[in-house]
């Protein structure tokens, strides 16, 4: 009998300082400086949702967020470099939705989208299509009139093959049945530098909303379910004509798998509390965009419905990656 006390006593000895262990790793995380990959250019929209972020947990923390451009391939660069970190939370991956439930079905990707773990969403963006003036058209549907009347005349700049603005002009070829050429860029960034002297004459992302404030771009409509608070004469989609064609463009930050569920958490947490806050929501109004929050699990559920949507939309126009 003391020779089997003496070995449970110390088992427990030994076993006993990994609980605590594990409670300090989360309880002081972060005590260094956390990297957010986003997986495209600078200066589009990925980049202009997540330097607020970074700004905002960087204060609440005490710890530098550090982004990280890892851009190119659509988006898979960067998500496959965020794939392989290590589960430690100090890596996280700050995406638009494309990622994970678009180019995984279109093509074969390094890496899983379950390989993530969900953490926040980090906002919606609210925005539509937009013309260069000098087509001609002032409304949605003189657009749609003159996309028939000029087939393969007009052509849209996106922030590359299989995003979710890629996914928006085929939703539209598909529904008014036109003709517009698609022209993939390295990130929306690219695109505006060639939107804005009508190199492409069509965009629909976040930072062409400035220059249409400036009234260099004329916005035909919202991608949204209501009319955007500073353009409350431009129609919604629905209104347009085109109910049910929406392709929504959310962001969010997952982890690697193998993140502790405790610092997942942790970060959503705190990202719900910083969204639902005056300033936050300012920040990303003046961005156009909203945060809509969710705990990891809503989270989980809401991508298999957005990937189900998508998978449905890519069939039915018989989307490819030329």
């Amino acid at each position: 009998m003391r020779r089997r006390e003496f070995l449970a006593l110390a088992g427990a000895a030994v076993a006993a300082p990994v609980i605590p262990k594990a409670s300090a790793q989360v309880q002081n995380w972060p005590d260094k400086p956390v990297k957010l990959i986003l997986p495209y250019a600078p200066g589009g929209g990925t980049d202009l949702i997540g330097r607020p972020w970074a700004e905002k947990l960087g204060q609440s923390f005490h710890q530098q967020f550090i982004i990280e451009n890892r851009g190119g391939a659509g988006g898979m660069i960067g998500t496959e470099a965020a794939s392989k970190a290590a589960p430690d939370g100090y890596t996280f991956l700050l995406t638009p939705n494309a990622t994970l439930s678009v180019l995984p079905n279109l093509r074969k990707t390094p890496y899983d989208p379950k390989s993530f773990l969900a953490v926040a969403r980090v906002g919606d963006f609210v925005t539509g299509f937009s013309l260069h003036p000098a087509v001609g058209p002032k409304t949605f549907q003189e657009m749609i009139a003159y996309a028939k009347a000029n087939p393969g005349k007009l052509s849209y700049g996106s922030a590359g093959l299989g995003t979710a603005t890629h996914l928006r002009i085929e939703m539209l070829k598909y529904r008014a049945g036109i003709d517009i050429l698609h022209v993939p860029y390295r990130g929306s960034a690219d695109a505006l530098n060639d939107h804005l002297p009508n190199t492409v004459q069509m965009m629909n992302e976040i930072n062409t909303i400035p220059h249409v404030k400036a009234g260099k771009l004329l916005l035909l409509n919202i991608n949204n379910p209501a009319r955007h608070p500073d353009f409350p004469d431009v129609p919604t989609l629905s209104e347009c004509g085109y109910p049910n064609s929406d392709v929504p463009i959310w962001y969010a930050l997952y982890a690697p798998a193998g993140t502790p569920k405790a610092i997942v958490a942790k970060l959503n947490a705190k990202i719900v509390e910083l969204a639902d806050s005056d300033e936050m929501r300012e920040r990303m109004r003046s961005i156009n965009t909203v945060v809509p929050t969710q705990t990891p699990e809503e989270m989980v559920a809401y991508l298999e419905a957005d990937t189900a949507r998508n998978v449905e939309l890519i069939k039915a126009t018989d989307m490819k990656l030329e």
